[in-house]
């Protein structure tokens, strides 16, 4: 890469033109869906401020709640989630947020009510915000079917009808990732500019990778595929070196990692799974760029929740790792 080059460029990508032009291919639209991840990208830039003065504002720590999982919540996880629901809402577009900080789906007031259905992780990874580590805004957007009578089985739509998805990660540099169904695409926050500039266009991830990505710590409560799978991972019976370990317990870390780098992110069933409101914007990402999702029975998109905040385990990353682990499943069947 021509870094010196790239000083001086002076015609930038930014996410609002990259989102115009989406919105060019589509005759028909009225500027909703572009005006509604308008104020997405706002809350991320106001959370990406938030997260990097939380030690100076005093918003490190617990807040003295805890959310729908039952995760203790910290006081940049309160705050996160309030700076969302308010840009969601007052974008005019949507009708239905689903949070995963909040235990009942928020319906917006008739008056500021759109067109669309908001789930999010306001601040995924939140454990690990008091020691600097990676985390993240998870979203994923759907299409109510009558705006003027929205129900919360408008919300329990299979993941494959997500109209986009993405995630914005707080970490050494500010990075939104985003797909609108035509591929995935990485942009990077240029602070001095306050705007996101396109860094990794049309991302792909690897066919086959050299990581694997679990929590080892719960390994008593796998299920006997997942456990030959990291079996096969560390002493591979075909003489291939051992693959690496990168768990850093942040989905939006890990997955990113495992996007950009290929492998596996391995999420099996135990007592405390990703909610599927979260696994669709993931698991939609990663098929994009090329990768699978699998959940131990089926593809992670075909699932239809029950209810909001069901739970369900999730396997995704490199087509290739993941058809290893289907397999494995099809066997102990």
């Amino acid at each position: 890469m021509d870094h010196e080059a790239d000083a001086h460029r002076t015609d930038l990508m930014t996410i609002t033109r990259h989102v115009l032009n989406e919105q060019t291919k589509h005759p028909e639209s009225r500027g909703d869906f572009t005006i509604l991840l308008n104020h997405i990208v706002l809350g991320c830039k106001f959370v990406c401020s938030s997260v990097s003065k939380a030690g100076l504002a005093k918003l490190l720590g617990l807040a003295g709640e805890t959310n729908v999982q039952g995760e203790e919540q910290k006081k940049l996880d309160v705050l996160s989630n309030e700076i969302f629901v308010k840009a969601l809402i007052s974008s005019g577009r949507t009708c239905i947020l689903v949070s995963e900080e909040d235990e009942e789906a928020i319906f917006v007031d008739q008056s500021k009510r759109g067109r669309y259905i908001v789930v999010f992780d306001p601040l995924d990874g939140s454990s690990n915000i008091d020691c600097g580590v990676s985390i993240g805004t998870i979203f994923g957007i759907y299409l109510v079917k009558d705006k003027d009578n929205p129900m919360i089985d408008d919300v329990l739509q299979p993941g494959r009808n997500l109209l986009a998805a993405g995630y914005c990660m707080y970490g050494s540099s500010c990075t939104l990732v985003l797909s609108t169904g035509s591929g995935v695409n990485g942009f990077t926050l240029d602070r001095s500019l306050g705007e996101f500039i396109l860094t990794h266009p049309n991302i792909k991830v690897p066919k086959r990778g050299k990581i694997y990505s679990v929590n080892e710590g719960n390994a008593m409560n796998w299920d006997e595929p997942t456990t030959k799978f990291v079996e096969k991972c560390k002493f591979p019976a075909d003489g291939s070196p051992p693959r690496s370990l990168r768990y850093i317990g942040s989905m939006v870390a890990d997955v990113h990692r495992t996007l950009l780098y290929g492998g596996i992110f391995l999420y099996p069933a135990d007592k405390k799974v990703q909610t599927e409101s979260f696994v669709f914007p993931m698991s939609y990402l990663m098929e994009q760029a090329g990768g699978q999702a699998f959940t131990g029975k089926q593809r992670a998109l075909d699932l239809v929740p029950g209810k909001i905040h069901e739970r369900s385990p999730v396997f995704l990353g490199s087509y290739d790792d993941v058809e290893e682990i289907k397999a494995l499943y099809a066997a102990s069947n």
